[in-house]
Parts: structure tokens; C-alpha cells; sequence
């Protein structure tokens, strides 16, 4: 049975990584998908290969939100996945004493205000019916310092609050809406493929970047999108307010390694 079948989803960022993951992820459970994405050539291309339709969006700009509220008035799924880590546009520096105002500034624009502007849109596309799911990709680096991410540390972690209040604020109202956040830590996306690359050392690189990692490995984006399909289904009703780390057991502690 598709758990999402009939139910309208928007997926920011899902160009790529784990946003391309989750729209296939809720296309093969039967949704009605839109890919957004502030890259329009990635983004369409997505969209045509998964079968389902594309809009672009900078999560940034308010305008972009008030354009797609014209086009999708009404959704069952708000996926607020888009996001930066800093070093895409600036090797840095990133760290709390040395990273600049700006570089500050464009990390929560895209993350943490992209994340409110996604919020508000999807409860006003959902109070009408009074039922709906808001997700919310945060990262295991909102749960944790990272001395050398300080804007994407702080957006984060800002990120799995704001979803907290969303679910409260949505209950106080007495709607059905729920808002949960993920939190993946090292998911083998493009991000990492660009750090890892395709030498002889590959190997060597992956193993010393999880090597706190008790289960040894990467994950998979079809292993987020798994969750964020459950958030989204029916299955799912009384979970909200929550968050869902998804990092190999690493916030556990640690495991002794198997001698």
C-alpha cells in the first residue's frame, strides 16, 4: 500500500543529496511531488527523472514563498531540507572567532530563515484542512557544538528549536499539524564526495571520517528519506515536537571496537 498516496508534498533542495532522496522516496509512496530547488537546471532535471513536477524557489526570498503559495495553496507535506554549510561560496574561516558577519549571515539565511518562511507557508497551506506534516532537516551538528561550522552549528540547532515551537504553536490552535525535525550527522551525499574524491585513498578517507561512528559507516540518503516518509504518512499522527537523529549511533557515545 503507497502511505502517501494523494497526499500534496513540497520538498525543498531536492535537486540533490538527501532532498533528490526524499521527493523520490514520497513519489514511489504515491504523492504528489514538487521539487524546489534554488538551481533551476538541477532541480528540473530531478524532477523529469523522478516524474513529478519542479518550481523553483530560493528559500531566502519571501517573494519566491508568496509565488509558490499562489501555485500550491494547499499541502499535506512540507519538507524544509535546503540548506548550506558555509564552505560551498568561502573555504572559510568558520570558526566563532574568525568567521565574518556576512559569511555569518548568508548561513542563516538560507538555513534558519529559509526554515521559518518554509514553516509559515506550510501552516497556511495546511490549517484549512487542519491536518499536515512539517519536516524539518536539521543536522547532528545542531545537537553539538562544531568549533569549526559555527553558523551551521547555530542554524541547526535553531532549527530543531523553531520546529518545537511550530508543533506547539499548531496544537494550541487545535490542528492536526504536525512539525518534527531530522537529524542526520554523515549521510554520503555530494558534500562528502567532493572531500572524499576518487583516489586510492578514498577508502582510507571514508573509514577516518567515521571512525567515531559506532556502526562504521556512512549513511545512506534513501536511509533519511526512509524517515521522513514515516513523518510524513499517517503511521505518524501522534509524533510531533520531536526530533529523529539519524547518525550510526554516534550521539549514543561510543563502541569499543570488535577485536
Amino acid at each position: 500500500m503507497q502511505r502517501l498516496k494523494n497526499k500534496t508534498c513540497v520538498v525543498t533542495g531536492a535537486a540533490r543529496g538527501i532532498g533528490r532522496a526524499i521527493a523520490a522516496g514520497f513519489h514511489d509512496e504515491g504523492a504528489r511531488v514538487f521539487v524546489t530547488d534554488v538551481d533551476a537546471v538541477a532541480g528540473a532535471a530531478t524532477a523529469a527523472e523522478i516524474g513529478c513536477r519542479f518550481e523553483p524557489l530560493d528559500v531566502r526570498e519571501e517573494e519566491d514563498w508568496d509565488r509558490l503559495a499562489q501555485l500550491v495553496p494547499v499541502a499535506d507535506v512540507v519538507v524544509n531540507n535546503a540548506g548550506v554549510t558555509g564552505f560551498e561560496s568561502n573555504a572559510g574561516p568558520h570558526d566563532p572567532e574568525h568567521a565574518s558577519l556576512s559569511d555569518w549571515r548568508a548561513v542563516h539565511q538560507v538555513n534558519l530563515d529559509g526554515t521559518f518562511l518554509g514553516c509559515r507557508y506550510a501552516i497556511g497551506a495546511m490549517k484549512g484542512a487542519g491536518t499536515g506534516s512539517i519536516i524539518n532537516i536539521s543536522s547532528r551538528s545542531g545537537m553539538v557544538g562544531i568549533p569549526g561550522a559555527a553558523a551551521y552549528a547555530s542554524s541547526k540547532a535553531a532549527i530543531r528549536n523553531h520546529s518545537k515551537t511550530v508543533a506547539l504553536y499548531c496544537a494550541q490552535q487545535g490542528w492536526r499539524i504536525r512539525c518534527n525535525s531530522i537529524h542526520p550527522a554523515a549521510i554520503l551525499t555530494t558534500m562528502w564526495e567532493q572531500m572524499l574524491g576518487e583516489g586510492p585513498e578514498r577508502e582510507a578517507r571514508m573509514a577516518a571520517l567515521v571512525a567515531d561512528t559506532p556502526l562504521r559507516r556512512f549513511g545512506r540518503a534513501e536511509e533519511a528519506a526512509a524517515l521522513a516518509v514515516t513523518l510524513a504518512s499517517d503511521e505518524a499522527t501522534y509524533v510531533t515536537g520531536t526530533e529523529i537523529s539519524i547518525d550510526g549511533g554516534l550521539l549514543a557515545g561510543s563502541a569499543a571496537v570488535p577485536g
